[in-house]
């Protein structure tokens, strides 16, 4: 391989984000350049974020030495997949393995993304303050230079499960009923954030069994207005009275009090009416980055969505899947259905893959998202909403005041899953995993080592962390509290999906 080595920085759309990440992107250049040194090869930058598309294509398009991108923070999948997708030259993405700052979660979601458009690319990661002294690191760096790709070991990765007989007639009855009546998914926007790896849309999604119909999210802004008070004011009730713990008002959220909140109880009433009057079996919701300047954040709206107790509920819960992302949608929606057929609670997380660190002996990933999460996992008790905590969203990124839906999950044995696009065929990754309880103190550094505001699930999924950060295919996963492993399996392989099994025997 050549070695003349371009380095680009891809970036956020937004200002803030990549102005406060700046020490952070410029040290760990400098410390990818002094690597790239002492395995005798010459680097040059590519100035400035790319933080459009058209900008991507303009600086990367013309590069045709091997390429490294830095992820230090959130970014945009198509400030890389736009100016690479096309292209052979070596591609490496490269990242500071650090909870502060979401780059391994930016890292996890572009290569998710190239993935989907079949550019080939590698990954590699650090958490060494001084990355030239990681031999690991060093070596997979060294292998990149040579071979121009990473080759990452597959044995905790298998495309088969025993399934036993009970488990795969419960998943055969299941997909009959889909087969009967495809699953209608309410998607209110496109996908957000340039996460392109999480939609499918209508030429794949009937060959599992679901369909799409986009609503334009103004539709909450015009359907909002015509909500009446005193539905909000009872919605605000129903929470206050069900446990909610609101924190108003504190440093940092000065601006933060009822009637934010009664705003997004606004936007949750108009987003179900529009289920009811469609149908829907499910939504997806993209609120980034079309409403932040319009409206309060979408999240305390998607957390009771989730859940079963909510206002003016049915019983059950309507899968919400955060940033529109149909790759957690659709196995939200399939675990939901396992769960109910199982007699069990049928609430199923959204989160981030966002950091982690060892407890115990045990790698255990912190997932945490803004606040798409179920009351469930705080409480474990279906009729109330004790255990959820609300504050702020963070202003440098959400200018309107509004609540997240937060809180400490409870341990337990749990199952996960993702789908995503592969060569034009759909597939899905499922896996078991524990939640873990952490100590007091533990907890609150790692929660505040990430972000304080949102849901907090300590886990153990079941594999290393290397062979997650070098095959896994997005930076968000579904998660339900129980064994439905096989069931999720099995019901994935009726569906038509290609399955990886990835982890080992918990």
């Amino acid at each position: 391989m050549a070695k003349k080595i371009a380095i680009f920085w891809p970036g956020d759309y937004r200002k803030t984000p990549n102005e406060l990440a700046l020490p952070s992107i410029t040290k760990a250049t400098l410390q990818l350049e002094k690597a790239l040194k002492r395995l005798g090869r010459h680097s040059y930058r590519i100035k400035g974020y790319l933080t459009k598309p058209h900008e991507s294509i303009e600086k990367l398009g013309p590069v045709d030495d091997p390429m490294i991108g830095v992820y230090v923070h959130w970014v945009y999948g198509p400030h890389t997949v736009d100016g690479t997708v096309g292209k052979d030259n070596p591609l490496l993405l490269a990242s500071n393995f650090s909870g502060e700052w979401p780059g391994l979660v930016g890292l996890l979601n572009t290569s998710a993304c190239l993935e989907s458009v079949g550019r080939k690319h590698s990954r590699v990661w650090t958490d060494s303050k001084d990355w030239s002294t990681d031999k690991v690191f060093m070596a997979r760096l060294e292998e990149w230079c040579q071979t121009g790709r990473i080759q990452y070991p597959e044995d905790e990765i298998r495309n088969t499960a025993v399934i036993d007989k009970k488990s795969l007639t419960t998943a055969r009855k299941i997909a009959a009923s889909i087969r009967q009546r495809k699953i209608l998914a309410l998607m209110l926007g496109d996908t957000s954030m340039g996460m392109i790896n999480g939609y499918f849309g209508p030429r794949l999604l009937p060959k599992i069994g679901f369909s799409e119909h986009k609503i334009d999210q103004a539709w909450i802004i015009d359907r909002g207005k015509r909500i009446s008070q005193k539905r909000i004011d009872d919605a605000f009730r129903f929470v206050v009275e069900k446990g909610v713990m609101f924190h108003y008002g504190i440093k940092g959220a000065e601006d933060f009090n009822t009637q934010a909140t009664k705003e997004q109880l606004r936007d949750y009433l108009a987003v179900l009416d529009m289920v009811k009057e469609f149908k829907a079996d499910c939504i997806g919701w993209q609120y980034q980055l079309g409403l932040i300047p319009l409206r309060p954040p979408s999240d305390f709206a998607e957390g009771l969505l989730n859940s079963v107790c909510r206002p003016e509920g049915n019983g059950d819960t309507i899968v919400d899947s955060t940033e529109a992302d149909q790759g957690n949608l659709v196995p939200m929606e399939l675990m939901k259905r396992i769960l109910k057929a199982k007699g069990m609670h049928q609430g199923v997380n959204f989160h981030d893959v966002r950091w982690g660190g060892m407890h115990n002996g045990k790698f255990l990933w912190i997932l945490l998202n803004s606040g798409c999460c179920d009351a469930y996992s705080f409480n474990h008790n279906p009729k109330i909403l004790k255990g959820v905590h609300s504050y702020r969203q963070p202003r440098g990124y959400f200018p309107i005041p509004g609540g997240t839906f937060a809180g400490e999950s409870l341990p337990g044995k749990v199952t996960w899953a993702r789908a995503y696009l592969k060569d034009n065929e759909l597939w899905m990754d499922v896996g078991k995993g524990e939640v873990a309880k952490l100590p007091p103190a533990k907890r609150e550094a790692w929660w505040k080592g990430t972000t304080r505001e949102w849901p907090f699930m300590p886990t153990d999924m079941g594999i290393s962390r290397d062979t997650l950060m070098a095959h896994y295919m997005s930076n968000h996963v579904a998660v339900a509290y129980g064994d439905i492993f096989q069931e999720t399996v099995a019901l994935s392989q009726e569906l038509g999906f290609k399955v990886r099994v990835l982890g080992r025997e918990l």
